[in-house]
């Protein structure tokens, strides 16, 4: 004996979340429709002011923005010559730590935290080590101390890779190497 085919509460229930699914996105279209016409909601037009003659002004005043005064991020910032430009530290020990570690792979460049990672790197002479450096530039002065360096030294061990000690001045030669590359590029003069 076969029963007639009755409609569970869970398909019901799928086509009553459909609707209600249906019903949302239209409505969400709807807005997205009414926000794209750029309707006029008050405010107020700034128009030009009429110029003296001799005036080189600006033709429109200086106007208060939704950020305050000094933006998004508030007073921008001072040239104070330090080589600094739209990334958050300085420029030339930026570029000149790329420069100085450019033969290993990236993993990660931070120009505005200044923080360079780099992947691990085997020298094709010593093809039992590998070497991971880190960069953190701490500042946008160009200082003996604005840079430090971390170095990681693993060895191979049986197709493991463990951790070995790294000799005392080589994060040191590393920050030295860095600081003689900016001052290279100070003295070209290619502080952009």
């Amino acid at each position: 004996m076969k029963l007639p085919h009755r409609h569970t509460g869970r398909s019901r229930l799928g086509l009553l979340v459909g609707k209600r699914l249906l019903l949302g996105l239209s409505a969400g279209a709807a807005a997205l429709t009414l926000v794209a016409c750029n309707a006029d909601f008050g405010g107020e037009e700034k128009y030009p002011e009429r110029r003296q003659k001799g005036d080189n002004g600006p033709v429109y005043d200086q106007g208060n923005t939704i950020f305050g005064e000094g933006g998004l991020f508030g007073a921008q910032p001072k040239d104070d010559g330090s080589g600094g430009s739209g990334v958050g530290v300085n420029s030339l020990l930026w570029r000149a730590s790329l420069d100085t570690i450019s033969f290993m792979p990236l993993v990660s460049a931070d120009p505005f935290g200044g923080v360079i990672i780099t992947d691990w790197y085997t020298p094709p002479a010593t093809p039992d080590e590998r070497f991971k450096v880190n960069v953190y530039i701490l500042g946008r002065a160009l200082r003996a101390d604005g840079v430090r360096a971390s170095v990681f030294r693993q060895q191979n061990q049986g197709g493991t890779w463990i951790d070995a000690p790294v000799a005392l001045n080589t994060a040191t030669d590393l920050e030295n190497a860095i600081l003689t590359r900016a001052r290279q590029l100070r003295q070209s003069g290619q502080q952009e």
